[in-house]
C-alpha cells in the first residue's frame, strides 16, 4: 500500500509530482516494489517452483531454482508495472487501484514506463544467460501476452478479458517444467490447462465484489455485463472442468496417491462452495448474502495446496 495520503483529489485526477516535490526515498523504493504487484506475483511462483520439484522428481539444484525464481519475479514484475502504466487512466476512477503509485503521483509514467521495460529486457536475459532460452522465450510471452493481449486488447472490450487473458498466469508453470529439462511435456500442459480453468473461478468473485468499480470505468468484466447468477454458473462450470483436469496427472503416470488425494479432497471442497455460491446467487432476490469472497479466498488456498502436493508427491512414491 502506498505510504502517501491523498487528500482532497477529485476522481480521476492523476496526481503528477512536481520537479522539486519532496519524495522520501524509502516510500519511493516502496512504491517501485509496489509497481511490480508482489502479492499477484506470489500466486505465480506458488504454481512455478513445484513444477520444478516434479520435473526433477526430487529436488531441483539450488541454484536453478533461485535463478528461476528471480527471473520470474522481474518478469512478472516488469509486465505488472507495464500494465499499471497503460491502465493508469481508469485506475484514478476506480475505488481498489486508487493508491497506486502512478496515481497517487509517487512515481511518475516515464519512470514507470522505463522501470517496466528494463525489467522486460534483463528477465529476458537473465532467463537466457542463466536458466535457458526455452525458458526466456516463455517468460517473454507471457509478459508480451499480459501487456499486450489482455491489457491493450482485451480488457476494455470484451467480457472474455479473464478467461484468455488468464493464459499469462498459466505460463508460469511451464517456465518451471523447462527451467529443468529444457524441454516440454504432458504434466506442465496439465497443469497448464488446470490453472487456465481455475482462473475464472478465482477472479470472477473478486469482480462480483467490486464490479461497480469496472463499471464506473466501462470494463466489462462479465459480472458487470451478466446477472449473479449467469456468473455463478460460468463459476461452477469451469470449477468442474478444472477438478476433472487435476486428476489427470495420475493415470498419465506423473503423480502418485498423495496428489491425489489432495486433488479429490480440495478439488471436493472447490465445488461445494462454488455449488453454494450459485444457490446464494439464485437467492439473492430473497434477500441471501452472496459471500462472494469466500470462493476467493478458498481459490488461493486451492491452488497452494494443490501444488505443494504436486511438489511433495514425488518423494512418496
Amino acid at each position: 500500500m502506498c505510504v502517501t495520503a491523498v487528500e482532497s483529489r477529485p476522481a480521476g485526477v492523476i496526481l503528477t509530482p512536481s520537479p522539486g516535490g519532496h519524495r522520501p526515498f524509502g516510500a519511493r523504493v516502496k512504491a517501485f516494489v509496489m509497481l511490480t504487484k508482489p502479492r499477484i506475483i506470489e500466486l505465480l511462483l506458488i504454481t512455478t517452483i513445484p513444477v520444478m520439484f516434479l520435473a526433477e522428481q526430487g529436488v531441483p539444484p539450488l541454484w536453478l531454482v533461485f535463478t528461476t525464481t528471480l527471473g520470474g519475479y522481474l518478469s512478472a514484475g516488469g509486465a505488472n508495472a507495464l500494465n499499471m502504466y497503460i491502465d493508469r487512466d481508469i485506475d484514478a476512477l476506480m475505488d481498489r487501484t486508487s493508491q497506486r503509485p502512478l496515481v497517487t503521483g509517487m512515481v511518475s509514467p516515464r519512470e514507470c514506463l522505463v522501470f517496466g521495460l528494463s525489467l522486460a529486457v534483463v528477465s529476458t536475459l537473465w532467463f537466457g544467460l542463466l536458466v535457458n532460452w526455452l525458458s526466456a522465450a516463455l517468460s517473454l510471452g507471457a509478459l508480451l501476452f499480459y501487456v499486450v493481449v489482455y491489457t491493450m486488447i482485451l480488457k476494455r472490450r470484451t467480457s472474455q478479458n479473464i478467461v484468455w487473458g488468464g493464459i499469462a498466469g498459466c505460463l508460469p508453470v511451464l517456465i518451471g517444467w523447462s527451467s529443468v529439462t529444457n524441454s516440454m511435456s504432458w504434466a506442465p500442459i496439465i497443469l497448464f490447462t488446470v490453472m487456465f480453468f481455475w482462473t475464472p473461478p478465482h477472479y470472477y468473485p473478486l469482480s462480483m465484489k467490486v464490479k461497480e468499480d469496472y463499471a464506473r470505468v466501462g470494463v466489462p468484466m462479465l459480472p458487470v455485463v451478466a446477472s449473479n447468477k449467469v456468473v455463478a454458473r460460468h463459476i461452477v462450470l469451469y470449477s468442474w472442468v478444472m477438478v476433472a483436469v487435476s486428476l489427470l496427472l495420475t493415470p498419465l503416470g506423473y503423480t502418485g496417491w498423495f496428489y491425489t488425494a489432495v486433488a479429490l479432497l480440495s478439488g471436493g471442497w472447490w465445488l461445494w462452495e462454488a455449488h453454494a455460491l450459485q444457490s446464494r446467487a439464485k437467492s439473492e432476490a430473497t434477500g441471501a448474502k452472496l459471500k462472494e469472497m469466500r470462493l476467493f479466498h478458498w481459490s488461493i488456498t486451492y491452488v497452494s495446496l494443490l501444488f505443494v502436493a504436486v511438489a511433495v508427491d514425488p518423494f512418496l512414491r
